[in-house]
């Protein structure tokens, strides 16, 4: 029974910390978690506090337990006290998912030193603040697995996406430099690069701000070879994966369906 029951929630007792998780991959992943048997802090800015209570409640209804803290991840204090909130609150911590991202479209000819800033601070700036804080609790327990929400941009990258693709790869550097370094305190440190996933955010982004309209979908999984785009699902179950696998660490999961014929049209 209790074999069984181990297999059907494998994190049961651990406690994860999830950024960006008020709606979308970060969403996904929290509640994969808790059906895993994780509790869960959920973070998110406050003007996306009504979908960070949904996640609360589809974790609660997942019968673990949840926390949520928002704010913006460009303070610095805020960032630190993530971690310090789920310590209060839950008593430890044995994973971090750094999924929060700004994707923000620039061009090396308009993209603003304070848009730059803003990226860089959201997506590279806040894992460094929270790995660091994360790594001062995991190393006392010799124990804890990190997890990098990256993008296949990181190799190059859309035309428009200079600030972002940029930040990713720095990303994907500080994931195995710290995977190295983090070895001696079994402290495990992997990267996910999703490709093209489906959203509620990239939804609005493409229909509404980039004016494709509401069939944009139905273009884009014919470039698929899958015939559909990515899920959040489909990101969570490889976050699981390497939240439940104990030996791992430096690794980068490049998660895309590149279309046959047309390497080059890497997707956001």
């Amino acid at each position: 029974m209790g074999e069984a029951n181990s297999e059907k929630r494998p994190l049961a007792g651990q406690v994860a910390v999830v950024t960006g998780s008020t709606q979308g991959i970060g969403g996904g992943v929290a509640i994969r978690f808790a059906q895993a048997g994780a509790r869960v802090l959920v973070q998110g800015r406050e003007s996306q506090r009504a979908g960070g209570e949904k996640i609360v409640q589809a974790i609660e209804a997942a019968g673990s337990q949840a926390l949520l803290v928002t704010g913006d991840l460009r303070d610095e204090s805020h960032c630190r006290n993530i971690m310090r909130n789920a310590l209060s609150r839950f008593g430890r911590v044995d994973i971090l998912v750094n999924n929060a991202g700004v994707v923000h479209r620039g061009t090396i000819e308009d993209t603003s030193t304070e848009l730059w800033d803003e990226i860089l601070d959201v997506n590279l700036r806040a894992p460094f603040l929270l790995c660091q804080e994360a790594v001062r609790h995991m190393k006392e327990r010799q124990s804890g697995c990190i997890v990098n929400i990256g993008s296949v941009n990181a190799y190059c990258g859309l035309k428009r996406l200079l600030a972002y693709s940029s930040s990713k790869a720095a990303l994907m550097t500080f994931t195995k430099n710290l995977a190295n370094y983090l070895t001696q305190y079994r402290i495990r440190v992997n990267q996910i690069n999703p490709g093209w996933v489906l959203t509620e955010g990239e939804r609005h982004l493409v229909s509404v701000l980039e004016g494709k309209g509401e069939n944009w979908l139905e273009s884009a999984v014919k470039t698929r070879p899958f015939g559909r785009l990515l899920l959040p699902d489909d990101i969570a179950n490889a976050v699981l994966f390497y939240a439940t696998n104990e030996l791992i660490s430096g690794s980068v999961l490049d998660f895309e369906q590149l279309p046959f014929g047309a390497p080059s049209d890497l997707p956001i």
